[in-house]
């Protein structure tokens, strides 16, 4: 317990109960807990804290589930990950310097552009551009660095398409691996990276597994149509806590 002496109880609570809550949605989606913890971490702990405790989770979640996503993901996802690698540490890098109250507020407005994503026309089956993939990983490992959300690119990419939403998900999932290990290699090369907050992510892990198996449960329940739009309440729902976040008093 000593590598938690920097942790309020009240700041260990409020990283259990959103954990629990984000890795259901997780599991359900695809994606979401990065886009729905950082926010909620980032009021308790300091935004780089946020950050590197939510790829903690992330990274151990990933790697319990590693050998499926391989058999499930689209081969673009790969391409992605590699690219995620070149963009991390730079936008870690930029948070770093960014003063807390800012931080926060640019973090939000990245869930909030989940939602403006999402919104996109749906898209054929058919694979992107080599600049689509590009883009979409370069500016998911920038994000994975400066918000822990690299989400915001990678969904649209994937959710927008008319691809199987079993490989839709197996994709970001693994994407969002590689995107946790980035951002806690980054974090350690920028002397961010402490114990304790690998500590308090362990210590998530147990509300995260059970949370993230709940989610898995209820997606094996519904239907491609029902997936895609709970996708976009779960998008809509963070850009409206962004939303009311921004405009909230102090």
């Amino acid at each position: 317990m000593e590598l938690l002496a920097g942790f309020t109880l009240l700041q260990i609570a409020v990283a259990l109960a959103s954990g629990l809550a984000a890795s259901f949605v997780r599991g359900l989606a695809g994606f979401g807990m990065a886009i729905l913890l950082v926010p909620v971490l980032a009021l308790a702990v300091t935004p780089v804290e946020a950050v590197l405790v939510t790829n903690a989770i992330s990274l151990l979640l990933g790697l319990s589930e590693f050998r499926r996503l391989q058999q499930d993901a689209e081969p673009s996802a790969w391409i992605i990950a590699g690219l995620i690698f070149l963009a991390t540490l730079p936008g870690m890098a930029v948070l770093s310097v960014t003063p807390a109250p800012l931080a926060r507020l640019l973090i939000a407005l990245v869930a909030l552009s989940a939602f403006a994503a999402i919104l996109l026309p749906s898209r054929p089956a058919d694979l992107p551009s080599k600049a689509t993939t590009t883009l979409t990983g370069l500016s998911s490992g920038f994000l994975t660095g400066f918000a822990g959300m690299p989400g915001p690119p990678v969904v649209p990419y994937y959710v927008g398409r008319a691809i199987p939403r079993a490989t839709a998900k197996a994709s970001m999932i693994l994407i969002f691996t590689f995107a946790s290990a980035a951002g806690l290699a980054s974090g350690a090369l920028l002397g961010e990276l402490h114990w304790r907050q690998i500590a308090l992510g362990g210590l998530l892990l147990p509300a995260v597994l059970l949370g993230n198996w709940l989610g898995s449960l209820a997606f094996g329940r519904v239907g491609d149509a029902a997936w895609r739009v709970f996708v976009g309440v779960v998008v809509a729902a963070a850009a409206i806590a962004a939303l009311v976040k921004l405009l909230g008093p102090g």
